[in-house]
């Protein structure tokens, strides 16, 4: 059957309620699985790193950024100061004012400061889970807030996970948790793609990773990508 989809601008529905939430919560259970063993291998990186459990804690809890997070984590690492620290991972989310303007037309009736707190649990997975349902007519301003809530709980189990059992966990490569984003990654490309302009704007962009990834710093490599795939897909599919 085909499915109905609504303009880029219709509003989420007003719908507040629990259930709203616990909607979301269950789109968004499949990001928390996904978040929990890649979670875990910050949590252990973190901990190598020479961070505290509380500090490796309060630094999921507050920044929420994954691969910011392992950024800043392998910057500590290397002795970088802390306004280099703050400069990169700053450039490296510098998508996420791509989402934000994505996500707003459809909770424009959400008081500023209901935005403004969902805006703070924005990831790559939930924007795209959310979208996808937001693009659906079903979403509502609880079922974001469904989505996102779950996924930063699965953050936050992963890390706490990861820096108590550092030692019994060891050498987060063994247990081969370095695909897990990859691997998430691509089936919410497949998830959220759907017909030739998505596939199309989704080639264009794996391609141009690949280039900039061999003359400019990952953080740079993925802004780039983001901003010229999307310009692409906005200029020839108006």
């Amino acid at each position: 059957m085909a499915r109905m989809l609504v303009s880029p601008a219709s509003p989420a529905t007003r719908d507040r309620s629990l259930a709203g939430f616990a909607r979301g919560v269950k789109l968004g259970t499949p990001v928390l699985l996904g978040y929990i063993p890649i979670a875990i291998a910050f949590g252990v990186l973190a901990r190598t790193a020479g961070l505290t459990v509380f500090q490796t804690v309060a630094c999921s809890m507050l920044v929420f950024a994954g691969s910011g997070q392992f950024i800043a984590i392998a910057m500590i690492g290397a002795g970088a100061s802390a306004p280099s620290i703050l400069v990169t991972t700053a450039v490296l989310n510098l998508r996420h004012i791509l989402f934000g303007a994505t996500l707003q037309p459809y909770l424009s009736h959400v008081p500023l400061r209901e935005q403004a707190l969902i805006a703070t649990g924005i990831t790559d997975e939930s924007f795209a889970v959310n979208v996808t349902d937001l693009r659906g007519g079903s979403a509502s301003a609880s079922s974001v807030a469904g989505v996102e809530f779950v996924s930063w709980s699965g953050w936050q189990i992963g890390t706490i996970i990861g820096a108590v059992a550092t030692g019994f966990v060891g050498d987060p490569s063994r247990w081969g948790l370095g695909f897990a984003m990859a691997a998430m990654f691509t089936a919410l490309l497949v998830a959220t793609a759907e017909d030739r302009r998505h596939v199309i704007v989704a080639v264009v962009a794996c391609c141009l990773a690949a280039a900039f990834m061999l003359v400019l710093p990952s953080q740079w490599s993925i802004v780039a990508t983001a901003v010229i795939a999307a310009g692409v897909g906005a200029a020839v599919f108006r």
